[in-house]
């Protein structure tokens, strides 16, 4: 099973049904994955993704998605050790999915198709880079964006 937490930062709250939309794209995908665990999607601003972008990634610009994994260790991060059956209470936090609203908007006219197919769109993309999928060559691409479309067709968030 997956947790999904959505927060909004500095914006008004999105539709109950948006939040809905995101959080089945997001339970999806992680069935397709098989993954279990919790994720938190914060909705933001331009200015706050900008900022994000430029501080974590070193990018000057805003972007439309941003994630960051709890399971990927960190540079001088230590390892965590649990006595044993400890472990099987803690909760997976799989991670941080951080989300452009404004940009949500600007593509999806970009691209001519729904808010809506571009909300799902974005929120299993970021959730597939928790995972760590990427997209960084040719092959990496094909197989991370066939991954989203399956589970936006599963969903009905056809172009």
């Amino acid at each position: 099973m997956l947790s999904v937490e959505i927060l909004h930062e500095e914006i008004e709250p999105l539709d109950e049904s948006l939040q809905k939309l995101m959080t089945e794209c997001l339970e999806a995908c992680a069935k397709l994955e098989d993954v279990q665990g919790e994720v938190v999607v914060t909705l933001v601003t331009n200015e706050r993704i900008h900022e994000l972008n430029r501080d974590y990634r070193g990018v000057d610009r805003p972007t439309d998605v941003l994630s960051f994994a709890m399971n990927e260790p960190g540079e001088g991060e230590m390892e965590i050790f649990f006595d044993e059956g400890e472990a099987d209470e803690v909760p997976n936090m799989l991670g941080d999915i951080i989300i452009s609203v404004q940009k949500v908007k600007e593509q999806a006219e970009d691209y001519g198709h729904s808010f809506e197919r571009e909300l799902g769109f974005l929120a299993v993309h970021g959730f597939l880079h928790l995972l760590g999928y990427d997209h960084g060559t040719p092959e990496e691409e094909k197989e991370m964006f066939s991954r989203q479309e399956q589970v936006l067709e599963q969903i009905g968030l056809t172009r």
